[in-house]
């Protein structure tokens, strides 16, 4: 057994200072600890997946960065682990747990997942061993860790069993300040007017996120290709799969790199499949982190089927959530005024109703997802 700053001096020292993650009993002791150290950084994100993108994110912007979860939600990572991190080469470290172990009694939601733990690991390409039990295999266990993703920049995993960390009292139960801030929340609408199409949104946005200081995130599916076709710059960053995930990714490079206005793009779908990450961005987004939804309430690249948006109001939402600047509208004005307002100590967020469709011969990118993101991280100075 070990103390839980035996590992996370250890890994301090390696430059391991960003956690993120949803808490499992075995990871208590670990995560106090983290929570505890005003000097570390902790996301808890809404769910696995998120806090994998939210620790690409950061890693993105320079932070090494450590995911944490229980060995269940392996199942809400396996996107973002496949199609984010595998797919751009994003190093990360991942800590699950190992409920459900061979010849250990434990719930019965376990059991399935905990004799397959390590081929899930296996399976998605991602090297593992147990998590180290005694103080002087940790230094050898990070060494090993840190010497693949610097070779292959992929992550790395240790799964964790029961007992291996002994107890950490929590001192500090406040992730964020409560934000009692006054929301300013603003409807921009025209009636009988033709709705605008993403081309005419995306041409907008690129006016008001210039790229010495900027960053775009773009969704994946027709988004990221038709900003690629109007502009192909060094400032953004195209997902390829992990639907839902581009907000998540946004939350971490902006954390990781307050000087920089760090925009995330996407649809309603993709909103959808992961409305609570806005609870994770309304906490602790700052106010350079901008997140706008371009909602035709279709899933148009797949042949334009109905999603349930018509009956949600993104703009509420995230106003609940915490974002201090929500707008909503159908209006052109939406962009412009959402850019141009006041400074406020948050997040902010746009929902602009536009029409479906995309431009006729829409381009894919020719350039791999690698290379955009070398090109990305180049432009704004960091390496993994």
């Amino acid at each position: 057994m070990i103390e839980a700053g035996d590992f996370v001096e250890a890994a301090r020292d390696l430059g391991f200072q960003r956690y993120t993650g949803v808490p499992c009993s075995f990871l208590t002791p670990f995560i106090n600890y983290v929570i505890n150290d005003e000097s570390l950084n902790y996301v808890s994100s809404s769910n696995e997946g998120d806090a994998i993108a939210t620790a690409a994110g950061a890693a993105m912007g320079g932070e090494r960065s450590i995911a944490m979860m229980q060995n269940s939600g392996l199942g809400n990572a396996v996107s973002p682990i496949t199609s984010l991190s595998y797919v751009f080469r994003i190093p990360m470290i991942i800590i699950t747990t190992h409920r459900g172990a061979p010849g250990i009694t434990d719930e019965p939601q376990h059991e399935l997942m905990g004799q397959i733990t390590g081929e899930m690991f296996d399976t998605m390409r991602i090297p593992w061993e147990t998590f180290p039990v005694e103080k002087a295999d940790i230094a050898p266990a990070l060494k090993r860790a840190c010497e693949f993703m610097e070779k292959e920049q992929r992550p790395y995993g240790f799964i964790m069993q029961k007992g291996t960390i002994s107890a950490h009292e929590l001192k500090n139960n406040s992730l964020v300040a409560t934000k009692n801030t006054d929301i300013e929340k603003k409807i921009f609408n025209k009636n009988n007017v033709p709705l605008l199409s993403r081309n005419e949104a995306l041409k907008k946005i690129i006016e008001h996120t210039p790229v010495e200081n900027s960053v775009v995130i773009a969704t994946t599916g027709f988004t990221g290709r038709e900003l690629f076709a109007i502009d192909d710059r060094k400032n953004q960053l195209y997902m390829v799969g992990s639907m839902g995930c581009a907000s998540s990714l946004g939350l971490g490079l902006a954390l990781a790199r307050p000087d920089l206005q760090v925009v995330v793009v996407e649809g309603d779908g993709a909103a959808l499949m992961r409305m609570g990450n806005f609870a994770t961005l309304g906490s602790y987004g700052g106010d350079n982190l901008t997140h706008i939804i371009l909602d035709n309430e279709v899933h148009d690249s797949t042949g334009a089927q109905a999603t349930v948006a018509n009956n949600v109001k993104f703009a509420e939402i995230a106003a609940a959530c915490g974002y201090a600047v929500t707008y909503q509208g159908n209006d052109i004005e939406l962009i412009e005024q959402l850019f141009n307002c006041k400074k406020q100590a948050g997040a902010k967020f746009g929902h602009l109703k536009i029409s479906a469709g995309a431009i006729e011969n829409l381009p894919r990118p020719d350039v791999t997802p690698v290379e955009v993101l070398q090109r990305l991280m180049q432009h704004i100075d960091t390496s993994f």
